[in-house]
């Protein structure tokens, strides 16, 4: 028996706003079902003593430190800029 009907495929599909046929229904079902089935056998796998992890793989920060650094002259910055003003960079309106 199925874990997942066709009538939760389409309702779920229709939250994403998807258009799907009766015959991607049946495929998503299946496919949905499959997946259910492998997670289920997971949920059988003894792990006591098995340490939880966010990635498979030791991962150590590898950001530099946050410190506050001197920025960019003002001129260099506005340079660039199509429209300033005293140091400023001008931009349109968006409020009446």
């Amino acid at each position: 028996m199925s874990r997942i009907s066709k009538e939760e495929v389409k309702h779920v599909a229709n939250l994403a706003r998807l258009a799907i046929t009766e015959e991607e229904t049946e495929m998503f079902t299946n496919q949905l079902d499959a997946i259910i089935t492998f997670a289920e056998k997971l949920n059988e796998l003894d792990t006591t003593g098995v340490e939880p992890t966010t990635h498979v793989l030791e991962m150590k920060n590898i950001l530099r430190e946050d410190k506050a650094e001197k920025g960019l002259p003002v001129e260099d910055v506005v340079k660039n800029a199509p429209d300033h003003k005293d140091g400023y960079i001008r931009v349109p309106s968006i409020l009446e």
